[in-house]
C-alpha cells in the first residue's frame, strides 16, 4: 500500500517540492513546443540539436560559477533570481511568437539565456534538498524530484500538442511562464532554512581557487566521478529526444497530438519507478542496480530505434524514462551523500557539466548523424554506444560495481596538489 512519502513531511521540502511540480509542467510543455517550432521553422535536424550546443555552451561556461554562488551565498535566494529569468525568456518567447516575428536566432538566443540562469538554478536547488530533510531519507526526497520532473513531463508534453493543436504555439510560453510562479510563492513561504556556506572569500584568484577544491574532492571520490563518466556516456549516445519530432513525422507519420504523447511516454516509466522508490528510506545493492539500469535505458533506446509501429515505440519509451529514473535516484544519492554541504553546489555544477553536457553534445551529436545516415540509424547506434559505456566504465571503476549503499563511505576533504 502507498503511504505518504517520509520528505513529504518535512513542510518546507513538500512546499518546494508542490512549487516544482507544477513548474514542471510548464516547463516540459516549453521543452517539446520549442523543439516542435523548431521542426517548423527548419526542416533540417540539425536546426533542433543546434538548441542543445547553446545549452552545452552556457552550462561549460557557467555551471562552476553556480555552483560556487550556491555554496557561498543564500541558496533560496539564488533561486528567486534564477526562477524570475526562466519566467521573463517565456514570455518573450510567447511574445515574439504571437507577433510573428520569431526567428531560429531569437530562439538559439532566448535559449541560451535561459540555459545561464539554468546553470546557477541547478546546483543552488539541489544542493538546498539537503538543507530541508535529514539525510536517511535523501532517497525518498530524490524520488519524489523524480516524481515532480517527470510528472511534469507526462502532461507537459501532452498538453503542448493540444495547445498548439488548438490555441497555437505562443500559448505554450505564457503558460510555462505563469507556472514559474507556484516555485516563487514556495520559496517566499520557506521558513529559515539552515545553511552551512563556504568562507566568502573576494577576487578571481580565490574563486579559481574555491573551485578547483570542488574538482580535487570529486576526483577524490571515485564512486561520484565514475557515475558522473557513466551519466556523461549514456546520455551522450542514446540522446536521442530532438530527433522525436521527425521519427514521428516521417517514420510513424503521425501529428502533433500524437507526438506529444509520445513525448510524454519517458516519464510515464520515470513517475512510475519513482513512486515505487520515494516509499524506501534506503535502496541496497546500489551499484550493480546503477549499471544494470544503464543498460535497460540502452536496450530500450535501440528498440525504439528499429520500431515501426507507433505503440511498440510508445513502450520502448516508457522503459526508458524508468531505466534513467533508477539511475537519476541512484547517482544523486550517492553524491549527496558523500559530500559535506559546504561543497555540494560545486559538486552539483561539476555534476551538470557531465549530466547537461552529455545530453545536450547528444543532441549535436544524433542530429549530425540523423542528418546523413538518417534518424532510426542515429538512435540505434546511440543505444549500442550508452551499452558499450556501461562495460567500460564498470572496467575503469569496480567498485561501482561492487557498492551497495549500506557501507560506510568516507568523506575525503580536498586535498593539495
Amino acid at each position: 500500500m502507498i503511504q505518504i512519502p517520509p520528505a513529504l513531511k518535512h513542510r518546507n521540502f513538500a512546499l518546494l517540492w508542490a512549487g516544482l511540480l507544477i513548474s514542471m509542467v510548464g516547463t516540459q510543455m516549453q521543452q517539446w513546443a520549442l523543439f516542435w517550432h523548431i521542426s517548423q521553422l527548419s526542416k533540417d535536424p540539425i536546426a533542433v540539436s543546434i538548441v542543445g550546443g547553446v545549452r552545452f555552451v552556457a552550462v561549460l561556461g557557467f555551471s562552476l560559477f553556480g555552483g560556487l554562488m550556491a555554496d557561498r551565498y543564500n541558496r533560496r535566494n539564488i533561486l528567486f533570481f534564477t526562477q524570475t529569468t526562466a519566467m521573463l525568456v517565456a514570455l518573450i518567447l510567447g511574445l515574439l511568437t504571437i507577433m510573428g516575428t520569431i526567428q531560429l536566432w531569437h530562439i538559439y538566443l532566448l535559449t541560451g539565456c535561459q540555459a545561464i540562469a539554468m546553470a546557477f538554478d541547478l546546483p543552488a536547488r539541489q544542493a538546498l534538498v539537503p538543507n530541508l530533510v535529514p539525510r536517511d531519507i535523501l532517497p525518498s526526497a530524490f524520488s519524489l524530484q523524480s516524481i515532480a520532473f517527470n510528472t511534469g513531463a507526462i502532461v507537459g508534453p501532452a498538453l503542448s500538442g493540444i495547445v498548439i493543436g488548438y490555441l497555437g504555439q505562443g500559448a505554450v510560453y505564457f503558460v510555462n511562464a505563469l507556472s514559474f510562479l507556484a516555485v516563487i510563492v514556495a520559496l517566499v513561504l520557506l521558513q529559515t532554512v539552515h545553511q552551512r556556506s563556504a568562507a566568502i572569500k573576494t577576487g578571481i584568484r580565490a574563486a579559481l581557487t574555491d573551485i578547483r577544491d570542488g574538482v580535487r574532492f570529486i576526483r577524490n571520490q571515485p564512486l561520484i566521478l565514475s557515475s558522473m563518466i557513466l551519466d556523461f556516456i549514456a546520455t551522450f549516445f542514446s540522446s536521442a529526444n530532438t530527433l522525436l519530432p521527425y521519427f514521428a513525422q516521417n517514420v510513424l507519420h503521425v501529428g502533433e497530438v500524437a507526438y506529444g504523447w509520445l513525448a510524454a511516454a519517458q516519464s510515464i516509466g520515470a513517475v512510475t519507478v519513482g513512486l515505487v522508490a520515494s516509499q524506501y528510506n534506503r535502496i541496497r545493492r546500489q551499484g550493480p542496480l546503477l549499471l544494470g539500469s544503464v543498460v535497460v535505458f540502452g536496450l530500450a533506446t535501440v528498440l525504439f530505434g528499429v520500431s515501426r509501429i507507433y505503440a511498440l515505440v510508445f513502450i520502448a519509451l516508457i522503459f526508458i524514462g524508468a531505466a534513467d529514473s533508477v539511475s537519476t535516484i541512484i547517482r544523486n544519492t550517492i553524491r549527496q551523500l558523500i559530500t559535506p554541504d559546504t561543497l555540494r553546489g560545486r559538486m552539483t555544477s561539476i555534476n551538470q557539466i557531465f549530466f547537461m553536457g552529455g545530453p545536450q553534445l547528444g543532441e549535436i551529436e544524433a542530429g549530425a548523424v540523423a542528418q546523413y545516415f538518417g534518424v532510426p540509424f542515429a538512435i540505434i547506434s546511440g543505444g549500442v554506444g550508452a551499452i558499450l559505456g556501461v562495460w567500460l566504465v564498470a572496467w575503469l571503476w569496480p567498485a561501482l560495481a561492487r557498492y551497495s549503499g549500506d557501507e560506510p563511505v568516507s568523506v575525503a576533504a580536498p586535498v593539495a596538489d
